[in-house]
């Protein structure tokens, strides 16, 4: 699978009103630039887009880490813009349990469901990943997201393709519900 190119981005919020963080909330995404070889004809099976989606995320999800510096993985999202010759389904075939599998092993393991997000646009366009803990979807302080702008992808027959993660949850989190640290890790969701 020809690869673009690749962007980086990291965010690092380290205060929120008058109160420091510690550690500072980092959010990182990278996307991975590729051919849509489906892109502007319709073919019954998108086997071949899952099956690739495997070394495509072992790529961009080790680099997706490594922006984290000594920080862990505590939640993670996954996205995907489809160039405007592509359909929706040729992103949502490339971040199927095949990707979202590689993720959770980029995170030292997850049992959460990936939160996730699709759409067909331009170039310049952008996205916001969704983030939601790693391990329990209902713990409320990490539900969150990070926007990216492409500024000149996808092209029309090209894929961007998005993993994301952060280390830990909103700052001043005061609203309720599971706390990190009383997951219980049984069945993804508490």
């Amino acid at each position: 699978m020809h690869v673009r190119k690749v962007l980086s981005f990291v965010e690092e919020v380290r205060g929120e009103a008058g109160h420091s963080a510690n550690p500072p909330l980092r959010k990182v995404a990278v996307a991975a630039i590729i051919a849509n070889p489906y892109a502007g004809k319709y073919v019954d099976d998108l086997a071949p887009l899952t099956q690739r989606s495997e070394a495509l995320g072992r790529e961009i999800t080790s680099l997706a880490i490594s922006l984290l510096g000594n920080l862990k993985a505590e939640s993670y999202g996954k996205a995907a813009i489809i160039g405007l010759n592509g359909e929706q389904q040729h992103g949502s075939a490339m971040l199927t349990t095949v990707f979202g599998n590689v993720m959770r092993e980029a995170a030292g393991g997850g049992k959460a469901w990936i939160s996730s997000f699709t759409k067909r646009a331009a170039p310049g366009s952008t996205i916001d990943i969704p983030l939601a803990h790693k391990d329990a979807l209902y713990v409320r302080s990490h539900y969150d997201g990070i926007s990216i702008m492409l500024p000149d992808a996808p092209l029309p027959d090209e894929l961007a393709i998005i993993c994301a993660y952060a280390n830990r949850g909103q700052l001043n989190h005061r609203i309720g519900g599971i706390a990190a640290s009383e997951i219980k890790g049984r069945d993804g969701l508490v």
